[in-house]
């Protein structure tokens, strides 16, 4: 998807709004008729607007962030125009400040569904910022604003003035980033997840996703998007690739000829001595080919489809190895076709448990070291393609395939 963007936020102003008792409001009232000069009218009562009403928020050519204290105290900060960054908003609406929508993705990779499900992602999740200059750094601040031009942190929501003075906050169930140890490449390794705050202060995470008390500042690290850095939105973990990034990353041609490779080699079936294949992508994952190989996802020996060796007292899916009588998920194999996920153009020798999205070794050793948020305060690695949450001691397995017998 490519976003065009809009030159938007660059300096705040703020400017600090006490709001006596009476102010925004509306009193309804009515001299007596035999009121006395001087006397006090007859007071009906008072409709009473929100502590917000200011020419800032009125005003849908200014942007601003109001944070509320209290009833009657809330700051407002009002940003200018400018001319060198874009900016692009990320959340749950479709309305048309939202540059990119998403949705609460559920474990095997479809949107949650069903009443029962409400999404805990923004509507207004998040904003990028990106230079429009060398080298388009892109940064990255929590909440977005809404179809007002503003932003609003309610009395409930963390919020604090720093150090100089300035007001910050962090929306209620938080935006967090973590970058990736060495880069999105070979030797990449799982960073330490943060947390975002409006103003793209780094923050370590607070005890649980929606606290109230923020973590502690992290002054040594910024909120500059790097290439394989992952933005969690409680709900969705998106993938942040850099044009530079995904030039070393596979085409999709490199991913389709590896397929042809691994086909052209005629793996077998060891009991059943049928030829196996992986499908075409053109194909779509629905129902599993006739030839589509299935693996042990516990020992990763492959095998064609078969209807024997299950064992229902362990449950639906386990079945026993024919070959080393291990008792797992049996699995038909997917090649993982989002090249943006793979970290090198390496074979696909392994599969993810207990999915059986199949990749390179070191995308697989990778996503499967790497804790994803899940919940209020819970981690836990999941499959890149499909979101299915990982098992086993390793979160993947090798593959063994055997060979044609002629």
């Amino acid at each position: 998807m490519v976003l065009e963007g809009n030159p938007e936020v660059g300096s705040p102003r703020t400017s600090d709004l006490q709001h006596p008792e009476n102010q925004g409001s509306c009193v309804l009232s009515s001299p007596s008729e035999d009121a006395q000069p001087g006397e006090e009218p007859i007071k009906y009562g008072e409709l009473i607007s929100t502590p917000l009403v200011s020419k800032a928020l009125s005003n849908r050519g200014q942007h601003s962030i109001s944070y509320t204290l209290s009833r009657s105290h809330s700051v407002i900060v009002e940003y200018t125009h400018d001319s060198d960054t874009d900016m692009f908003q990320i959340g749950r609406s479709t309305e048309n400040m939202i540059d990119f929508v998403v949705t609460d993705t559920s474990p095997g990779g479809g949107a949650a569904e069903g009443p029962s499900a409400q999404s805990t992602i923004s509507r207004y999740a998040c904003r990028i910022l990106c230079d429009r200059r060398p080298p388009y750094t892109a940064r990255i601040y929590a909440a977005g604003f809404d179809a007002s031009s503003n932003i609003f942190l309610g009395e409930r929501a963390a919020k604090w003035r720093t150090p100089d003075g300035l007001m910050d906050g962090l929306t209620t169930n938080g935006v967090l980033v973590m970058h990736p140890a060495g880069g999105f490449s070979e030797d990449s390794a799982p960073g330490v997840w943060r947390e975002i705050s409006v103003c793209g202060n780094v923050y370590t995470l607070r005890d649980s996703r929606s606290a109230q008390q923020r973590g502690k500042l992290v002054e040594n690290e910024s909120n500059v998007l790097q290439d394989g850095s992952l933005i969690d939105l409680c709900g969705a973990t998106l993938l942040w690739r850099t044009p530079a990034g995904l030039l070393r990353a596979p085409t999709l041609k490199q991913l389709e000829a590896q397929r042809q490779e691994a086909n052209a080699a005629r793996p077998q079936c060891p009991v059943g001595l049928s030829t196996l294949a992986f499908p075409s992508p053109a194909r779509g994952r629905t129902a599993p080919d006739k030839q589509q190989p299935w693996v042990y996802v516990r020992c990763g020996h492959v095998h064609g489809y078969h209807g024997w060796g299950c064992r229902r007292e362990r449950g639906p899916q386990e079945r026993e190895c024919p070959l080393c009588r291990l008792v797992g998920p049996y699995v038909p194999l997917w090649l993982g076709q989002e090249a943006g996920l793979c970290l090198d153009p390496g074979p696909p020798s392994h599969a993810f448990a207990p999915c059986g999205h199949v990749c390179s070794e070191k995308t697989a050793r990778y996503w499967a070291q790497t804790p994803l948020p899940h919940g209020t305060h819970a981690f836990h690695a999941a499959c890149p393609f499909c979101g299915a949450w990982l098992t086993g001691e390793h979160g993947c397995v090798r593959l063994i395939f055997q060979g044609p017998l002629d």
